[in-house]
């Protein structure tokens, strides 16, 4: 998404991607596994907010 990038802290990124791995492909703060939470989710496209804060908004 234009104006997000992924969170640059590593570590916190690579738990992040871990458990969207695990979950295949879901987002990892979702309980729901449908077409709606695969990563990037629904709500995220929809609200421009990440919950689980791996995609942040660019510095300008």
């Amino acid at each position: 998404m234009k104006g997000y990038v992924l969170n640059p802290d590593k570590e916190y990124t690579q738990k992040i991607m871990e458990g969207i791995l695990r979950k295949n492909g879901h987002c990892p703060c979702q309980v729901k596994e449908d077409d709606t939470t695969l990563c990037p989710c629904d709500r995220f496209v929809e609200t421009q907010h990440c919950c689980c804060n791996l995609f942040i908004k660019e510095e300008e």
